[in-house]
């Protein structure tokens, strides 16, 4: 796994062994980052369900000024700590070893807004609809943040509409989607 392009192309990132994880593709990074490309320029960055931090960190790779990466395994927030030191972005970053979404309470108190939110929790396990039903709520988003939801294929998300959100573009892979959501 790596940085795939911007100020720390081609870093290589380590990630969490061991475990139930799937980080997600270059492929699928770099489709991803194609359609959010023109929209990373001096922003603040929300990964939330982190794992290795790879998707923040190439967000700041390429243009955000900021970004605050949210998991609560610790061997994940010491993955994303070693992956901002050997990309030199620590000082452009926080962690915050909590769950998802207690995460949403205590950065709402902050009242950081955030101009792109990416989840990426674990699949089939629903666990970014309470996450979903509290960030609608705080001061994290506005109606100009995208927020990006990577799901199972197989995922039926649309009874997020019910929590004030609308699917503005769906982008298919072979085995996960992403879901990009404004509150309406």
């Amino acid at each position: 796994m790596r940085v795939i392009s911007g100020e720390k192309r081609h870093i290589s990132l380590i990630t969490l062994e061991k475990m139930d994880i799937r980080p997600t593709t270059d492929k699928i990074k770099e489709t991803l980052f194609n359609i959010i490309q023109f929209k990373l320029d001096n922003i603040n960055f929300l990964d939330i369900f982190a794992g290795s931090g790879a998707i923040g960190i190439e967000a700041l790779s390429r243009g955000a000024k900021f970004a605050t990466f949210i998991d609560n395994n610790r061997e994940a927030i010491k993955i994303i700590e070693e992956n901002l030191k050997r990309t030199g972005l620590t000082d452009k970053a926080e962690i915050i070893h909590m769950d998802a979404s207690l995460s949403i309470e205590l950065l709402s108190r902050k009242k950081i807004v955030y101009d792109i939110v990416f989840l990426d929790p674990p699949y089939d396990l629903d666990l970014y609809v309470d996450v979903l039903k509290k960030l609608i709520k705080s001061y994290l988003i506005n109606n100009d943040t995208i927020i990006i939801l990577e799901t199972s294929k197989r995922d039926d998300v649309t009874k997020v509409l019910d929590f004030g959100y609308e699917i503005t573009r769906e982008k298919i892979y072979k085995n996960n989607k992403h879901i990009f959501l404004k509150k309406v």
